[in-house]
């Protein structure tokens, strides 16, 4: 049975400090889809200038957050053990 690429896992060498900046974007990824989420429900409020993300549904939006979420979990894990 073949992996799919999307499946495989990876392994990467990376500076800590660059780690750090990964998951920094990873989070503002996030932020960006759980404020959509808040828009498309129509409760989110701020007073920055916010662009939602392209999508109709609440549910998808906050799939793709926890997604990215799921994500940075599993670096902070592997870090915490690596150190």
């Amino acid at each position: 049975m073949k992996t799919s690429t999307t499946q495989r896992k990876t392994t990467l060498i990376l500076e800590n400090a660059d780690v750090l900046q990964i998951l920094d974007a990873l989070n503002d990824r996030a932020q960006a889809w759980e404020n959509t989420e808040a828009s498309l429900l129509g409760k989110f409020e701020s007073e920055d200038i916010f662009i939602p993300e392209e999508c109709d549904e609440p549910s998808e939006a906050s799939e793709i957050a926890q997604h990215f979420r799921d994500i940075i979990s599993t670096i902070e894990v592997q870090l915490n053990n690596h150190n």
